[in-house]
């Protein structure tokens, strides 16, 4: 895995490309911001996002658990169900209990484990790609849901998170493919080199 492609284009979106496409997300509808916010704070990937139900949010400890969709096996060779737990902000929360109503349907067995968005990867694509679109992210391959994810590793990383915690959150098996986050350049290789004068 690397965050650049063989011409040396970058993989991932930069930090200003994350706050416009946050912005304009946020002026869609309840659905498609829900769907931008939650690949924005949680960096999974599509095909983990459209298996999120109400049951895997915790509003009180302001976290998401992702089953990642890596296969894995345990030490019998058996496939195994891995699951990460993800913090995101309150305010992400509430927005995300307004708009699908999670605490209510936590209460209820059926509803707590059917899935919040009832959307394919294609149309999560769709989705992410159109906002990207609108927030003047430049045509090039970045502009996708994996930059998105990209852009929120190396994000954690110029924040100062530790490899091993991103590691969880991002749901790699090995810290070496974490790791990538940390050969950002550029601006975000600037602000975390900074890190180490202030």
């Amino acid at each position: 895995m690397t965050l650049f492609d063989p011409n040396g284009n970058r993989l991932y979106l930069n930090a200003e490309e994350r706050a416009a496409f946050l912005k304009l997300a946020r002026q869609r509808p309840a659905r498609d911001r829900t769907v931008c916010e939650t690949l924005h704070y949680t960096g999974c990937r599509p095909s983990e996002l459209i298996e999120i139900t109400p049951a895997r949010i915790d509003l009180s400890g302001t976290a998401v658990t992702i089953r990642s969709l890596k296969k894995r096996k345990d030490s019998s060779g058996e496939q195994k169900a891995v699951y990460r737990s993800v913090p995101v902000p309150p305010e992400y929360l509430d927005t995300l209990n307004t708009a699908h109503g999670i605490r209510e349907a936590q209460k209820s067995r059926r509803l707590a484990h059917v899935p919040i968005w009832a959307l394919s990867r294609v149309r999560i694509w769709q989705i992410v790609k159109g906002v990207m679109i609108e927030a003047g992210i430049a045509d090039a391959p970045h502009r996708s849901p994996k930059g998105l994810r990209h852009g929120f590793g190396v994000n954690a990383v110029v924040k100062g998170i530790p490899l091993h915690m991103l590691q969880k959150w991002m749901g790699h098996a090995q810290l070496s493919t974490t790791t990538i986050y940390a050969n950002a350049i550029g601006k975000e290789e600037q602000d975390i080199a900074a890190r180490m004068w202030s």
